[in-house]
């Protein structure tokens, strides 16, 4: 078995933003679901205003993460949707650091399923969500 790539960024920050973003991803999917009445406007207020804070605390923390961590970052969202595998992972990687800007947050932001993509890429790197959740 050949010995995965090394990363820039920790697992525990991809999982942090994989956390993040299905906040930001459910209280979205609430929104949709409830909305069958003007009454509820009340409610939706305090839940756009949840979305919009989680949203923008991802942003922060994506933006906080060094150029190598970025790139590392959209590099796992493309091998998660299935653009490559680990064999291709030094061509992602120099595919995403010839595309990386300074509106990589925004990108990943909007990126559907952008959780289920860096799961799914963390899971080829021998990396599950569960060894990283830590008990309360």
């Amino acid at each position: 078995m050949r010995k995965a790539p090394n990363l820039s960024i920790s697992p525990e920050k991809v999982f942090f933003i994989v956390t993040k973003s299905r906040q930001s991803d459910g209280t979205a999917t609430e929104l949709d679901a409830n909305s069958t009445s003007a009454d509820d406007d009340a409610v939706h207020g305090s839940e756009d205003r949840s979305r919009i804070t989680d949203r923008s605390e991802l942003a922060g923390f994506i933006r906080e993460l060094n150029v190598d961590e970025q790139i590392d970052l959209v590099a796992l969202t493309w091998l998660g949707r299935g653009d490559g595998d680990l064999d291709s992972w030094k061509d992602l990687r120099q595919e995403a650091s010839r595309a990386h800007n300074n509106r990589t947050a925004r990108y990943l932001i909007e990126t559907p399923m952008l959780a289920d993509y860096l799961e799914e890429a963390l899971s080829q790197f021998g990396k599950s969500f569960e060894d990283f959740e830590a008990p309360l």
